[in-house]
């Protein structure tokens, strides 16, 4: 055989017949995953739910609505969070082009193409999508319903602290530390404007400062909040708070709320918004445990859910430094704290308390982080509500497609580590392909994400190895 040698410049072909097109055979998953939205009927189904809001006759035909959500579901499967980066992605992969059902000869859509749509699409649209992935796993009998744990996390803003304005004068902050060192004699009225070095050591000299929600605001997004992230520093956020099916860890509600709402005023909101959901996926199941962290815990929302609910709560108690008086407090919560504490103190409880730290942790941890949806590139809740909702939908899809197809690769494969000693795997007849310094044997996983993982260390405990690739 003769080397080929590439030239360093190609003169393009005017013209190219069809049969010499560049063709994919595609990805499995992509063709699995359009093989379920054919099934349930998703494009009919999205382009009568879009239609209201089209022009009938007039105009050109617009991308269609089954092409957007796709787009949106490859946003999370491929772990991009902007717009930018999800058209650059379709249309430079030719697997992509098929799963969005655009040919050879057609330019996928623009980003501004997903932001149009995104306005023109209430979100109630979204909202229904995500009730339509519920019904699927409904009828593969994958909606349990009875306990279910929440919790929630922040999400940065697209919007930077330096844009934040006081609610009162509108005074930018380097103005208003301006002022504040005029007031306090250390700057003339007609002395220079001062550096930004001179502005920060006055800054950190201040005592008792404090930038609240109340006074500050951003004009890059007025609805984003300041909150802090959990990594300890603080950004403009949003709150996205999961309920999630603590049996098959399907996202039951993904809500989006502004971060300086507190955990106990949206908890009951939240499982209300669930039982819907359920309700309109067809499930006559009714919401009965509610597991929480925590942060969670307040004797008025504990009343609330005793009195007013069905819900039983199981959420443990914030360590306190004396011990609790109700003298001054009405009969029905120190009925619902006791409720609630000798269940979470109970067998039941404690499972449930694990199950909670594991699964519910895994789902934030497949949207915001693998998914691509910790930051966000929009701004308005509304906006940040249609995207993330979509997301959710996308991991209810992907719980559906390990459920179904359990030995399909993905497209992102998973290391993982069995910690066990050499003669012990050589004893099991399981083929190593790597060992690191401690002795410890490395396989492929043929799972999607960490619920591939943990269902690969159970198969190995059990005896049963998945083969390695």
């Amino acid at each position: 055989m003769v080397m080929g040698k590439r030239e360093a410049e190609q003169q393009q072909d005017l013209f190219i017949t069809h049969d010499k097109l560049p063709r994919s055979p595609g990805h499995v998953f992509y063709r699995k995953l359009n093989q379920l939205l054919a099934e349930g009927g998703f494009d009919r189904w999205i382009e009568a739910l879009c239609e209201p809001h089209y022009c009938r006759v007039v105009g050109r035909p617009s991308v269609p609505p089954g092409v957007y959500f796709r787009m949106l579901l490859v946003g999370y499967f491929e772990g991009i969070n902007s717009q930018r980066g999800i058209a650059w992605r379709c249309s430079d992969s030719l697997s992509l082009r098929e799963f969005l059902g655009i040919p050879l000869g057609e330019d996928s859509p623009d980003h501004s193409s997903l932001s149009y749509i995104r306005q023109r699409l209430p979100l109630e649209v979204h909202q229904a999508m995500f009730v339509w992935v519920l019904q699927l796993l409904q009828k593969k009998k994958l909606l349990a319903g009875k306990a279910v744990g929440v919790d929630s996390t922040t999400l940065e803003a697209d919007a930077a602290m330096k844009s934040i304005v006081r609610r009162d004068t509108g005074e930018a902050w380097k103005e208003y530390l301006t002022r504040l060192m005029k007031e306090e004699g250390l700057l003339d009225e007609d002395d220079d404007p001062p550096r930004d070095d001179e502005l920060r050591k006055f800054d950190k000299s201040r005592k008792n400062k404090k930038v609240s929600n109340e006074e500050w605001v951003s004009e890059t997004d007025p609805d984003a909040r300041i909150a802090k992230m959990k990594d300890g520093t603080t950004h403009l956020a949003y709150k996205a708070e999961h309920v999630l099916d603590l049996q098959t860890e399907a996202i039951l509600a993904a809500e989006i709320y502004h971060a300086d709402f507190g955990d106990t005023h949206t908890l009951e909101d939240s499982l209300h918004q669930a039982q819907i959901n359920l309700m309109e996926a067809g499930s006559q199941t009714e919401l009965r445990d509610a597991v929480a962290d925590k942060g969670y815990h307040s004797n008025g929302t504990l009343t609330e859910l005793h009195e007013h609910t069905t819900y039983r709560s199981y959420i443990p108690e914030p360590e306190l430094k004396h011990a609790r008086v109700w003298t001054d407090k009405p009969p029905e919560q120190k009925e619902a704290v006791y409720a609630n504490r000798r269940r979470t103190r109970g067998q039941r409880g404690k499972k449930l308390q694990r199950l909670r730290s594991e699964r519910l942790e895994r789902s934030f941890a497949h949207v915001c982080e693998t998914g691509g949806a910790r930051r966000t590139w929009l701004t308005g809740i509304d906006n940040v509500r249609k995207r993330y909702l979509i997301s959710a939908a996308a991991h209810n899809l992907g719980v559906l497609m390990r459920s179904l197809f359990m030995d399909l690769p993905t497209f992102r494969g998973r290391w993982f580590w069995v910690m066990r000693p050499a003669r012990t795997v050589r004893g099991r007849g399981i083929p190593a392909l790597s060992v690191d310094g401690r002795g410890c044997k490395r396989f492929r996983c043929t799972q999607t994400g960490f619920g591939g993982l943990r269902l690969a260390s159970r198969t190995f405990r059990g005896g049963r190895v998945p083969s390695s690739k």
